[in-house]
């Protein structure tokens, strides 16, 4: 009896200690409770002290956000230059190296905030902490716990992905959606650009891409395949200014934007303004306006000399835009079919020695690495770049499974995990969803309970695994509240695989700090389902 009335009473203090902590999202590495009488106290009269100048985007970040939300402008100034040291938050830059280059510190005290790291980076993480321990109301002064933190990622990639080319999103917009990834400690942005449903980034040297491939004359009406068209002409694209503002915002949010520029499949767009880029030149091409076409129509790229240079001069200006080191190429769903069908395929596979259509995927995926590797970038590819053998420095992103993923980093090739069943955030959340979703099940405590490194895969091949990232295909997704609504929470249960280690994870600890988090939402004025609410 003393032994059970020991175990529950630990279990009850453990609960209360827990209770007292901030509610953050992912969990940090190390967290520990101040005194409550050394609540910091934030007023319209706090400054923001910086180290040096290359931490005014986080204190920029941080001065709007407080404006933005609680209406307070805190002033920032030199921490060498300022003699007061109380009622302010410091950003300090340290000069020792750590293990981890987003590792930061963060500790709260009554006389002011200290956020040190030793790279721009941590900084800004330890700020995206910090907002979560702001109050849930704009209240005056704003009280913020005492505590001191030491956190650093699990993972170097973390990654969330959208989809603009089944439907389109205003540069407003994606600015926001950038702000969701940073303030869930995201660090790549994956901008799925060009797909059979509209060629969506301007490309001066082929204004028909955009001309042309950028609109359809139409949707589908409904779960695919659909009850009918509406035969509403619909697109949109990004013109290189606007890529480069939105490059800008990103960079200024320690955020990558990597762009997917499709090939050789999924280019129904393309040939719908380049008919002589496909293997039926004869053919009136198409942008689709059904979703689902993977093996329904031709809409894969002849492997020709003429299309190589055509793909090079686009990947040119992409390259020119994006300083990412990475582009991805796509190379998903290649329907075979039509190199089969095609007699100048069929010669190109002979004339090159190559034995059936996956070693001619092979060969296509080949010449675009060596192209893209010659401009010192790297390419990264769906799973199906495995198929005839992978290309020396391509990044494998395995959506089909994990299958895809053990084999390159099994070849010692980097991975980042993206597996349909557990990183598809198009799919249903429920049951029975509020909306119309693709026809898939993906549960939150699905998404939370997903680990990225394989059990098939030993301790060395295991540090191939980049990271991870969950994908949002927009086929029924019209409008940025729907974006929110299948983004959320989903996104904070991969912020927390993907930061928070691996032994921390608890799904019923994880649900019990979504309650702030929705209070925060609300506050932000985010929308997400609010059946969550009821769990």
């Amino acid at each position: 009896m003393k032994i059970l009335y020991t175990f529950i009473l630990s279990l009850f203090l453990c609960q209360v200690s827990q209770a007292q902590l901030p509610n953050l999202i992912p969990r940090p590495v190390s967290l520990k409770a101040g005194a409550p009488e050394n609540r910091f106290s934030l007023t319209g009269s706090t400054s923001i002290l910086i180290s040096d100048t290359t931490l005014n985007k986080s204190s920029s970040y941080l001065a709007g956000f407080l404006q933005k939300y609680y209406n307070i402008s805190p002033t920032t100034v030199s921490y060498s230059a300022s003699e007061n040291k109380t009622n302010v938050i410091s950003l300090i830059r340290t000069a020792s190296v750590s293990p981890n280059k987003d590792q930061y510190t963060l500790s709260v005290l009554k006389d002011g905030i200290t956020i040190s790291s030793s790279t721009n980076e941590g900084i800004f993480y330890g700020v995206q902490t910090l907002i979560q321990l702001l109050p849930l109301s704009a209240e005056n002064p704003l009280s913020i716990p005492a505590v001191e933190i030491s956190d650093y990622p699990r993972f170097s990639y973390r990654g969330m992905h959208l989809d603009v080319s089944r439907h389109f999103f205003d540069v407003a917009f994606i600015k926001q959606y950038i702000d969701y990834l940073a303030l869930h400690k995201m660090n790549y942005f994956h901008w799925h650009l060009t797909d059979d449903h509209g060629w969506r980034i301007e490309i001066k040297k082929y204004p028909r891409l955009t001309e042309v491939g950028g609109w359809r004359d139409g949707s589908i009406i409904g779960l695919y395949p659909g009850t009918g068209n509406d035969h509403i002409r619909y697109g949109g694209f990004y013109t290189q200014e606007q890529i480069r503002e939105i490059i800008k915002y990103a960079q200024d949010r320690y955020i990558t934007i990597i762009p997917e520029i499709e090939m050789p499949a999924h280019s129904m767009a393309v040939l719908a303004a380049y008919p002589e880029f496909g293997t039926d030149p004869s053919k009136k091409y198409e942008v689709a306006q059904t979703w689902g076409i993977f093996n329904k129509f031709n809409n894969v790229l002849q492997p020709t000399e003429q299309t190589f240079s055509f793909l090079e001069d686009v990947l040119t200006e992409v390259m020119q835009l994006f300083p990412s080191p990475y582009i991805h190429i796509g190379g998903d769903e290649g329907s075979k079919i039509w190199w089969k069908q095609s007699a100048l395929s069929q010669q190109i596979m002979k004339d090159n020695k190559l034995k059936d259509e996956s070693a001619l995927q092979s060969y296509f995926i080949h010449r675009i690495e060596k192209f893209v590797n010659s401009k010192g970038k790297n390419i990264i590819g769906w799973d199906e770049i495995l198929d005839g053998g992978l290309a020396p420095n391509a990044i494998v992103m395995s959506w089909r499974g994990e299958k895809g993923g053990i084999a390159a980093a099994k070849q010692q090739h980097k991975v980042i995990m993206t597996p349909e069943n557990m990183m598809y955030f198009n799919h249903s959340q429920f049951l029975k969803d509020d909306s119309l979703t693709a026809a898939k099940y993906l549960p939150l405590d699905i998404v939370y309970n997903y680990e990225p490194v394989a059990k098939e895969l030993s301790p060395a091949e295991g540090k191939y695994v980049w990271g991870g990232q969950g994908n949002l295909w927009s086929e029924y997704i019209t409008n940025p509240a729907k974006v929110n609504y299948m983004l959320f929470p989903r996104l904070d249960a991969l912020s927390e695989v993907l930061w928070s280690p691996k032994e921390s994870k608890n799904f019923t600890d994880f649900q019990r700090r979504l309650k702030t988090q929705f209070k925060r939402y609300d506050l932000m004025n985010i929308n997400y389902s609010k059946r969550y609410l009821d769990q």
